[in-house]
């Protein structure tokens, strides 16, 4: 079959097929955390990205049949917590936020480093908070969990188009919001 990947851990794969717990639970032990970050990198709420895993991993232990081996094992249960962490949202309509962002930091003292990371990721937090749902969910699959448009396109039901062009205002706005809350601190030091 082309296209077929074969994943590493497809001996435990196959066993979950037959309903081994303790295949079921290697596998639940081997992806649990990396999910669990997904989860709350898009439903922002610890207790609600718990849930969404531990449904998750309900769901793919159920229809571990339908997986063809297309693609590895992990993002084929990553799309599954992906899109119960979007339907989470959906029901309950909370905000998305963004952890993590890929940002320059600069030149400091070693020591003062981690308190300078920790200053700009909560300002983007915050910043990310002001964004709409549409914006913040098509900034985290694209930036966070490495979806391409044309993935973010099928997972979210709308055109590769719309998918570019969320990204890129979502962009344009958390740059926009980032620049003016900078603006206010240099206003507000000097």
């Amino acid at each position: 079959m082309e296209g077929t990947f074969i994943d590493i851990h497809h001996e435990l794969i196959d066993a979950c097929r037959e309903g081994n717990r303790e295949a079921q639970f290697k596998i639940y032990k081997l992806y649990y955390k990396a999910m669990y970050n997904t989860c709350l990198r898009i439903v922002k709420d610890t207790a609600e990205a718990e849930d969404v895993m531990q449904e998750s991993f309900l769901n793919a232990f159920q229809r571990i049949s339908s997986y063809t081996g297309e693609g590895s094992f992990g993002s084929w249960i990553k799309r599954i917590v992906v899109n119960n962490a979007l339907d989470a949202i959906r029901k309950t309509k909370e905000s998305l936020t963004l952890n993590e962002l890929n940002i320059d930091i600069p030149d400091v003292p070693e020591e003062d480093r981690e308190e300078e990371i920790r200053y700009q990721v909560n300002e983007i937090k915050a910043a990310m908070n002001q964004l709409p749902d549409e914006y913040r969910v098509v900034l985290s699959l694209f930036l966070l969990e490495g979806y391409d448009h044309k993935e973010i396109s099928e997972i979210l039901h709308i055109s590769n188009q719309l998918s570019r062009t969320r990204y890129s205002r979502a962009r344009q706005k958390l740059l926009g919001i980032l620049r003016t809350k900078e603006m206010e601190n240099s206003y507000l030091y000097n």
